[in-house]
């Protein structure tokens, strides 16, 4: 049911101001804290499928510099489908951590704030224990999470400029010119799929603890 009403509000928070969003899925029963897990599922989910993505887009540009024959237009057009591709992975990703990072700060700034409320002085102890446990365990996915998004421009960048040369270069010399380029391009996009899946089993273990009872 809250993945429900979550989906129902996508467009509302996409449209509007985040305050009033978080208002409203509060108004649903749907708290911060459940937002900030549905978010960072989601940006694991978007750092999946770039992982995906990027190696589709390596194995494309491998097939035009390294195999002989066949249609070089054909080939060309592909790998410039799959950098597009590429693009788009990476700025899902980014909107993503964006999203993450949106709901994190207010939750933390509501949290903290809601410590004032207590009358019980142990039970305003361990909400604050809590608070600082979550927020740590927040500061080192969020950390994962940028490293790897820090991956992307570079792969990016030596992508756009092999589909722009062979756009106007499209020939078999120009192919063999890049051929050196294919082992430089396949160590950025290994470290690239490191970083993520790092990203991704820390963005899973977050969601464990986020969501695991109080001890």
């Amino acid at each position: 049911m809250r993945r429900l009403i979550l989906a129902c509000c996508t467009l509302l928070a996409l449209g509007g101001c985040q305050s009033a969003y978080y208002s409203m899925m509060e108004k649903a029963g749907v708290h911060k804290r459940d937002i900030l897990a549905d978010r960072v599922e989601a940006a694991r989910d978007s750092q999946q499928a770039a992982k995906e993505q990027f190696k589709d887009a390596l194995e494309r540009y491998r097939s035009v510099v390294q195999v002989q024959g066949g249609d070089l237009e054909a080939r060309y057009t592909a790998l410039e489908r799959e950098y597009r591709a590429s693009e788009a992975s990476a700025k899902a990703v980014r909107q993503r951590i964006a999203a993450v990072e949106d709901v994190a700060e207010a939750l933390f700034a509501e949290w903290e704030g809601e410590l004032e409320q207590y009358k019980n002085a142990n039970l305003r102890r361990a909400s604050a224990k809590e608070l600082e446990r979550t927020r740590k365990q927040y500061k080192t996915l969020l950390a994962r999470m940028q490293a790897a998004e820090k991956r992307i421009e570079p792969v990016l960048s030596v992508l756009r400029d092999q589909v722009l040369f062979l756009k106007h270069n499209l020939n078999a010399r120009a192919i063999g010119a890049l051929q050196g380029e294919y082992r430089s391009l396949q160590g950025n996009v290994d470290q690239l799929l490191r970083d993520m899946q790092r990203s991704i089993d820390e963005a899973d273990s977050f969601v464990r603890r986020l969501q695991a009872p109080l001890d």
